[in-house]
């Protein structure tokens, strides 16, 4: 049994045996949606502990400028996965909170990177740091061991999807 997609509690395999169905991906999906929504709700609490006005998609933008530092727009909107309409809207809602600037990129002067704000950076890390409190929290009852197993399978998950 386990907690269906939509947080109604736990639920019974429905699939009838030799269907041909892989119960281990189905399982797999169902986990991952679960998953999945549970981290777009915490990505939006997130998101607004850094500033209420904000988008839950602007978490990722955070994360990556925090982790990688300045880049242009389209490296960006590349790695979100956007259009650069969508990542010029969320780079302009930052910017006008004063979270990241644009300056221009040394290596081509009609182009320009986007950056964290000293203000952005400060911001941001209060709320990873709250974040991976919650982690530390929510995953008391596990041995290092298997949480380091987690993160290196997701891990592994997430390069291969990248290709």
């Amino acid at each position: 049994m386990h907690e269906d997609g939509n947080g109604g509690g736990p639920r019974v395999e429905s699939e009838a045996p030799g269907s041909g169905v892989d119960h281990e991906f189905l399982s797999l999906e169902r986990e991952l949606t679960v998953f999945l929504r549970r981290a777009r709700a915490s990505s939006g609490e997130m998101v607004r502990e850094v500033h209420p006005d904000l988008e839950s998609s602007a978490y990722g933008l955070l994360v990556r400028l925090e982790e990688c530092g300045a880049q242009r727009a389209t490296e960006l909107a590349a790695y979100i996965g956007v259009g650069k309409a969508t990542m010029s809207r969320q780079l302009r809602a930052l910017e006008d909170l004063g979270l990241v600037a644009r300056e221009p990129d040394p290596a081509d002067g009609r182009a320009w990177l986007v950056r964290l704000t000293e203000e952005g950076r400060a911001r941001f890390r209060t709320a990873r740091d709250a974040r991976r409190a919650r982690y530390v929290s929510e995953l008391s009852g596990w041995d290092r061991g298997e949480v380091a197993e987690l993160a290196r399978l997701l891990h592994q998950l997430n390069t291969r999807m990248e290709r």
